[in-house]
């Protein structure tokens, strides 16, 4: 089990990764700016749960942007993880449909605290909006299930 986890989270590293610069190469091509919407959410939840982030200005900005980055990384490492395990359960897809399940599951860990917490509303989004989202969370998932999958063979 030990190695499931530990092959899950370094596959979900690497997905996030993969996700990150697909995200960075959109902003760069087409000038847009990066969302605010990761820091948004972990302002809700400290504030939510009595714990707002310390300090003003630009340094809780600061705070909230590098949070917002960290929470995502633990959410693409923690999903990693979570499709090892079902794959050391006996779930088995073929590597395209596998990583396009855990693209979307990524997604929808995403995006439905963002709705949730009112962040964001999927429902109002653009379809360039929709592409933005789609398009690195797949990248996301082939790569990440793609790494469980070709770790998962003993010698």
């Amino acid at each position: 089990m030990i190695e499931s986890v530990v092959r899950g989270g370094a596959a979900g590293a690497a997905g996030t990764t993969v996700l990150n610069a697909v995200t960075y190469a959109d902003m760069a091509v087409r000038g847009r700016p990066s969302s605010q919407a990761p820091a948004e959410v972990v302002e809700k939840i400290a504030q939510d749960t009595g714990h707002p982030v310390a300090g003003a200005g630009e340094t809780r900005d600061n705070r909230l942007s590098g949070l917002g980055a960290l929470s995502g990384i633990a959410v693409g490492c923690g999903m990693g993880v979570a499709v090892s395990l079902m794959r050391q359960a006996g779930v088995r897809m073929p590597w395209w449909l596998g990583g396009v399940v855990t693209g979307g599951l990524a997604m929808v860990a995403t995006d439905l605290p963002m709705a949730r917490l009112g962040v964001s509303d999927p429902r109002t989004w653009s379809a360039k909006d929709w592409v933005s989202d789609v398009i690195p969370h797949v990248a996301y998932g082939l790569v990440t299930y793609g790494m469980v999958t070709a770790s998962d063979h003993r010698a």
